[in-house]
């Protein structure tokens, strides 16, 4: 197997829903958007908590082989190709991602047992605060921007 070179994938993302500067594709963040939606429902329709628990982290190769977008096949070539600069920090904040979400719902999921629905609008409204702000980050990497999220960024989002 020959590797193809960061010049060769980028000419290839050219016109595609890949980035061409980061090799990364935004589609993968609809994953995210996915749960953002089922958590918001919870305050009014609290039976959602099921399918809730349902969703499952997805790595970006995972996410992109159960997608039906047409680049799918040239974003999980890319991930591997994408630079560290940008790769990184995306992994980064996907994990932080990831934890905020389990840790939502577990939150919810308690407010829920205890028919608190105050504190469960709360928690929701929280949990899609700091989601969007995440998926915003995530975003603006896939786009170009170098950003980072420091520690005490990290523990702030995730102890919500």
């Amino acid at each position: 197997m020959v590797a193809i070179s960061f010049d060769e994938m980028s000419r290839r993302a050219g016109g595609t829903n890949v980035n061409s500067q980061t090799l990364l594709a935004t589609d993968y963040l609809n994953h995210f958007n996915e749960i953002v939606m089922l958590l918001e429902m919870l305050p009014d329709l609290p039976d959602c908590l099921e399918d809730a628990r349902a969703w499952r982290p997805k790595s970006y190769a995972e996410h992109f082989a159960d997608s039906a977008i047409a680049d799918r096949d040239l974003a999980i070539e890319a991930y591997p190709i994408a630079p560290e600069r940008y790769r990184h920090p995306f992994e980064q904040t996907i994990e932080v991602m990831n934890e905020t979400v389990a840790t939502s719902i577990a939150r919810c999921e308690a407010a829920i047992a205890r028919e608190d629905d105050d504190r469960l609008r709360e928690i929701v409204g929280q949990g899609s605060r700091v989601l969007q702000h995440l998926v915003d980050k995530a975003s603006a990497i896939i786009h170009g921007r170098e950003v980072r999220l420091d520690q005490s960024e990290i523990d702030a989002l995730i102890g919500l």
